[in-house]
């Protein structure tokens, strides 16, 4: 997968918006306003996405295109290599994952007024 048919995905997904609060180097994708991943946009051989601690400390070790991420909570956050040896299929469900991690942390009744995020 490219940057752009990463972007093209995350926004796929319900309730998505993207914004550069960081700056113009940096595109975050939200969900109901909460940052699920980030592009470098003057690095964009890598970006960000949230994990829950245990996979992301898995998914570390396991494979050398995923590292922790820079600038962000280690614990929780991985940055994978655009391009490099992790499968289309495989990015889209790491992607959906951490839109789930930060799904599952929102306001009930925020999931309540979008179902369709509680969906994916």
């Amino acid at each position: 997968m490219n940057i752009e048919s990463i972007r093209d995905y995350c926004l796929s997904l319900p309730a998505t918006s993207e914004d550069m609060a960081f700056g113009d180097d940096y595109l975050l994708l939200r969900v109901c306003g909460r940052i699920f991943a980030c592009l470098g946009l003057a690095r964009p051989d890598y970006f960000v996405l949230k994990a829950d601690a245990d996979y992301a400390a898995d998914l570390r070790d396991r494979y050398a295109d995923i590292e922790p991420a820079w600038h962000w909570n280690k614990k929780y956050w991985i940055q994978l290599r655009v391009g490099g040896s992790l499968g289309d299929d495989f990015v889209r469900s790491l992607i959906r994952h951490s839109y789930a991690q930060v799904v599952k942390k929102l306001p009930r009744r925020v999931r309540l007024e979008y179902p369709a995020i509680t969906e994916i």
